[in-house]
């Protein structure tokens, strides 16, 4: 046994002040992914804060039209909401295609975000591994990589983040909203998950003591639709090989507004800008999706065992852009 405090917080402030005094604290939502690697040994807190019984398990309808998702929404009610159904439906379709439903039904929105890598080499405590322990090296790279990244690795580490919901709320332009010792700010989800470089250990941009307290949606644009579209290697409870989250709006025939993001490729939810460049403006036709997904996949570095990925990605994408092109009634 490997003894550790425990703290039922009874207050947002509460939480981030006895994280903040307690380097070794985690927080402690539905615990899908932080008790399973407890169990591994791979994390190993001194103190579980548990912020299940906080304020912060309600989705609220914004004025400009907009939704705001308490960080202890369950991905099960997030899923089935009305408003993510008929407003955000790549948000229902992310969520709907991870886990099982036993897991959506006790998995939190901001524990989602927060998942770590599912690589072999960092849940194995008996291995290297720079994530875990920096410095060890990647093993990975000249070992099993089949799953890992093609997009923004670096020599220190090619983990991927496992996170279906992340990615559709790249394609959303959601924002990540945190209360930590210094107060409260807002990130980008787009910026909240950070690429390996040299500190791979760091898997976001969260600061020592910080808490999710919520994810914003800005409104939907009129007329676009969006879609989330998962690859994986059997049917249910999977995490993805690829995935790909659109929203996209067509009008007379040609891209007015896209936004793409990639699951699967990179150590964060990979926003496709270049191939966002391609599209804004141009026929919403096959050949224009397919030169998008081929300038945005054009800086994939597949290792030996993962290059099938780049064609995965790049069938996905234009499988999924067609779909959302495609006029109302074939949907």
């Amino acid at each position: 046994m490997k003894p550790f405090g425990y703290l039922r917080a009874t207050s947002v402030e509460e939480a981030v002040r006895a994280a903040a005094g307690q380097p070794g604290a985690r927080f402690l939502g539905g615990g899908t992914n932080l008790v399973d690697l407890m169990k591994l040994g791979v994390e190993t807190p001194e103190l579980l804060i548990d912020v299940t019984r906080l304020p912060l398990d309600r989705i609220e309808e914004l004025p400009d039209g907009g939704l705001r998702i308490g960080a202890m929404v369950r991905n099960s009610d997030l899923a089935a909401a009305v408003p993510v159904r008929d407003r955000y439906p790549a948000l229902s379709q992310a969520l709907l295609a991870g886990a099982s439903g036993q897991l959506r039904n006790i998995a939190t929105t901001g524990g989602n975000l927060l998942q770590r890598t599912r690589c072999l080499y960092f849940q194995d405590i008996t291995k290297p591994c720079n994530k875990r322990a920096p410095g060890t090296g990647c093993p990975a790279r000249e070992g099993v990589h089949r799953d890992l990244a093609v997009l923004g690795h670096s020599a220190h580490c090619v983990a991927t983040q496992p996170s279906d919901m992340a990615v559709a709320l790249a394609a959303l332009d959601a924002e990540v909203h945190l209360h930590g010792p210094d107060g409260e700010r807002t990130v980008p989800v787009t910026d909240f998950h950070r690429l390996p470089g040299d500190s791979p250990e760091r898997d976001t941009e969260i600061r020592p003591g910080e808490l999710i307290t919520a994810v914003q949606l800005p409104p939907p644009a009129p007329g676009a639709r969006s879609r989330y579209r998962k690859a994986r290697d059997r049917a249910s409870f999977a995490f993805a090989l690829v995935s790909v989250a659109a929203v996209l709006e067509v009008r007379d025939g040609a891209v007015r507004r896209a936004a793409l993001a990639f699951g699967g490729l990179a150590h964060r939810p990979w926003r496709a800008r270049a191939a966002e460049e391609v599209l804004h403006g141009s026929p919403a036709t096959e050949d224009t999706f397919a030169r998008a997904a081929d300038a945005e996949l054009a800086a994939a570095r597949p290792l030996r065992d993962n290059g099938f990925k780049v064609t995965l990605a790049r069938n996905l994408a234009v499988g999924v852009l067609a779909a959302l092109a495609a006029p109302a009634d074939d949907h």
